[in-house]
């Protein structure tokens, strides 16, 4: 991986010495609403999600019960048959993915700015923001997807949200037994989770925040929620059974769907379409990125001289981890593509 290096940058000696911008941080979005595995050290490097089938379900229909009440009948005497609970494992191989920084000795040794933390906290904000991508990513390829307008294809999107196709979501993810987000994980690195207003999760992108309040009748600003809790920093509101958290950094699939023309949509020649990702209670798993073991930071400074560095003239700082996400439940989660108004 190609390292990135500070010795070219500007010095502030002798300067009047400014406020060093705040940091737009990765706020982690995705990743509270799932279920959460630790994977010890040298335990392989599949991660492996149980779930167990309802009577007369089959992994490729595990959501549907096939119950008899005439054949659960008891006569006197006889004893029923007994039967045996079927497992579905859904597996994901880690991927380990890291980047690595380097700094001079000047830039330690000379230089007004603390370089080396800033580098150690835009570290670990990328190491984060690098694992709500790949989240981000396996979750919008769910291909339990509804498209704005009634259309069959992204290609043909030329509408926004809707409350009928958010009703349609929902009578969908409710057909296929899915159930409502009721805790979701705490903001600290400790893996603990807390108890919410059981809904379905949507999370979508900023871009999409002004549709939200104005397309859906009713909709209820976290402003507005009095002693009600929010479930995430970013969320917006809530609307019949659904919670939305808005992110910018969820991807959108530019030009992407249906000509611009005259619909009013975000686009230059089509429209670029919004997915956006609804989530229930253990819809999809990952490997958590929290405690203490779970990122390996290291950082050797400029001034440690090593074999390779006699003079001590390059310090480097690194992370690493081993990460992967899986949906374990197409269908008791959705993706909803849409247009945006352009404002």
């Amino acid at each position: 991986m190609a390292t990135q290096s500070y010795n070219t940058e500007s010095q502030r000696i002798g300067k009047y010495k400014g406020q060093i911008l705040g940091h737009a941080i990765p706020q982690e979005v995705s990743g509270r609403f799932g279920v959460k595995k630790e994977i010890p050290k040298n335990s392989g490097d599949t991660i492996i999600l149980r779930r167990w089938l309802p009577a007369g379900a089959t992994a490729s229909s595990p959501n549907i019960w096939s119950v008899d009440p005439a054949k659960h009948t008891i006569q006197e005497g006889v004893t029923p048959n007994a039967e045996t609970i079927k497992p579905q494992d859904i597996q994901a191989t880690l991927q380990e993915i890291g980047v690595v920084y380097r700094y001079t000795n000047r830039v330690a040794d000379l230089y007004e700015d603390d370089v080396p933390a800033e580098i150690i906290q835009l570290t670990g904000e990328r190491m984060g923001l690098v694992q709500e991508l790949m989240r981000l990513g396996v979750l919008r390829a769910c291909p339990n997807a509804f498209y704005a307008g009634g259309v069959l294809s992204r290609a043909s999107i030329v509408s926004k949200i809707t409350p009928n196709l958010l009703r349609k979501v929902a009578r969908s993810l409710n057909t296929n037994l899915a159930r409502h987000i009721k805790s979701v994980l705490d903001a600290s690195p400790k893996v603990n989770t807390y108890p919410i207003e059981a809904a379905y999760v949507v999370l979508c992108h900023s871009d999409c925040e002004a549709d939200l309040r104005t397309e859906l009748p009713g909709f209820k600003h976290v402003s507005e929620y009095g002693q009600r809790q929010s479930i995430h920093e970013n969320e917006l509101g809530s609307w019949e059974q659904y919670r939305f958290i808005c992110t910018p950094h969820m991807p959108v699939y530019l030009a992407g769907g249906g000509a611009v023309g005259a619909t009013g949509l975000v686009g230059t020649v089509n429209i670029d379409v919004y997915p956006m990702i609804v989530l229930s209670q253990e819809s999809y798993g990952d490997v958590a990125l929290r405690g203490k073991s779970s990122l390996n930071v290291g950082h050797q400074p400029a001034n440690q001289k090593t074999k390779d560095d006699p003079l001590g003239q390059r310090g480097v700082i690194s992370a690493s981890t081993y990460y992967t996400a899986v949906r374990l439940n197409d269908l008791q989660m959705a993706v909803v593509e849409v247009g945006v108004t352009a404002l």
